[in-house]
């Protein structure tokens, strides 16, 4: 190697220092950006030019180092590892917020709970069925089955807004998935060009991952990379992006709960009629949640828990009305009234239900022919709070407080198993990010040790060129002076 190509070689590694301190520069920079991975500059050793002749050279270095790019400190791996969690626990935290919601609606078990103004109607008809004072036992009766009824209803709405909620939350969802793709899809055209043109696109791809990471949370997709730096996302095996191609969802079905008559689900903006099947994710944990109730009680949990009130409320009024109807008003106690206690719309019973007497005149408390102050069907209500309900007919039936309490003890078993899911799940979630940040994440005390290094090196190089240069000075300028 001539003593020019020593200044070539010092000049190399002042541009392999400098390249290294700038990384340094940029991760100590980031070191708090949230989504930014680590970098640091790769490079190689360049060989010893190759001399053809009949001269032999001997064994000469190398020509320098040759800076070949900057790679990126991440691992697909951890990053698939952290979507693969986060799909799973966007899945269970949508449906066990969902049900906590309608769980605290219940407030139960409590004073203020249905289950304890039942106990108040029932107790409200044992005191009018004593007969000592008909119109204030009456007044007691029909304030107690107005709140009964009230409540009711308030717990029924409660159920259709946070449907409502859930509706609207699948809808922004499938917006920002869907601005989220279009996003990927721009960066891989970025990127793609940036290497291609063998340039760093590390910044472009963190902007990506970050992007593959929402839409794996709330759909449950996956990433495949490919060979020239873009990425493929896949939900349900069909393409969303793909290179810079983008395809778009939509949410279709119904919009409220009382108008749900058929299934809530995503599609294909350019392929409608055909759902798109959700791996996971928030959306997936929304979409279970707005199905439709079914004979056998495993629909959406929503709409099974609006359906178990509407059951809830037939079955009160059917039972209290089947003995009302045997029974005698005041103003004619000889005969049957054949009046109804509680009206309901049998197409939506719990936000429906309504007491119909306005007065003590309207409620058939005695047997007929049993005499004006009798209340024995007043009792015979009053015992369908108890375990020795029975009909008109005196035949057993189901308490209206057994299937309250039926319906309470599944919704809060059901409540308690997603949340148990849900902590699981988060749990695992957050050890995926630990693990991935770990990895990729700055780490300033290392960054101050490459610092020094690359500061070195810098340094090294340059006294090389110093020497090299004392060198050449010495031969050009100095050698041939003595003798003149």
């Amino acid at each position: 190697m001539s003593t020019f190509g020593g200044l070539n070689t010092a000049y190399s590694g002042l541009v392999a220092a400098r390249a290294g301190l700038d990384v340094v520069g940029q991760n100590i920079a980031n070191v708090n950006t949230e989504g930014y991975t680590r970098q640091r500059v790769t490079t190689s050793s360049t060989n010893a030019a190759a001399r053809a002749g009949l001269v032999a050279w001997g064994a000469t270095p190398g020509t320098g180092v040759s800076v070949d790019g900057i790679s990126r400190l991440g691992s697909a791996t951890l990053d698939a590892k952290v979507r693969a969690t986060a799909a799973t626990a966007g899945y269970t935290a949508v449906r066990a917020n969902a049900l906590g919601s309608i769980e605290n609606s219940l407030k139960e078990p409590g004073v203020n709970g249905l289950s304890t103004q039942l106990q108040e109607f029932w107790a409200a008809w044992g005191e009018l069925s004593n007969g000592t004072d008909a119109a204030a036992g009456a007044g007691l009766l029909l304030g107690e089955a107005g709140q009964l009824t009230a409540q009711i209803g308030s717990g029924y709405r409660a159920v259709t807004d946070e449907w409502a909620a859930v509706r609207g939350s699948a809808d922004s969802l499938v917006t920002e998935v869907n601005g989220a793709a279009a996003q990927v899809a721009e960066l891989n055209g970025i990127i793609r060009q940036t290497l291609a043109s063998g340039g760093s696109a590390n910044e472009a791809i963190d902007k990506r991952d970050a992007l593959t990471a929402t839409i794996a949370a709330i759909t449950g997709a996956s990433v495949r990379p490919q060979a020239n730096g873009t990425v493929d996302v896949l939900i349900g095996g069909n393409t969303l992006v793909s290179g810079t191609d983008v395809q778009t969802l939509k949410v279709t079905g119904p919009t409220s709960l009382a108008s749900s008559n058929g299934p809530v689900q995503m599609e294909w903006t350019h392929h409608p009629g055909t759902p798109v099947v959700v791996d996971g994710g928030e959306l997936a944990g929304a979409l279970s949640l707005l199905g439709p109730a079914d004979t056998a009680g495993t629909g959406g949990a929503l709409a099974e828990a609006a359906a178990s009130y509407n059951d809830f409320a037939t079955r009160l009024a059917d039972s209290v009305n089947d003995l009302h109807r045997t029974g005698a008003i005041s103003a004619d106690p000889d005969v049957e009234a054949k009046l109804d206690f509680f009206f309901y719309d049998a197409a939506n019973a719990a936000s429906s239900l309504k007491v119909i007497p306005k007065d003590a005149a309207g409620i058939a408390a005695g047997t007929p022919k049993a005499g004006a102050a009798d209340g024995s069907v007043a009792d015979k209500i009053a015992q369908l709070g108890t375990a020795r309900a029975l009909d008109s007919k005196d035949n057993p039936v189901t308490s209206p407080n057994v299937i309250w309490s039926t319906f309470v003890t599944k919704l809060g078993v059901d409540t308690g198993i997603e949340l148990a899911q849900a902590s699981s799940a988060n749990l695992s979630a957050s050890a995926a990010v630990t693990m991935q940040l770990s990895n990729s994440s700055v780490d300033i005390d290392e960054e101050n040790v490459n610092l020094l290094t690359f500061q070195h090196a810098y340094q090294g190089a340059a006294r090389v060129m110093t020497a090299v240069d004392e060198m050449l000075d010495t031969l050009i300028n100095r050698t041939g002076l003595v003798g003149r």
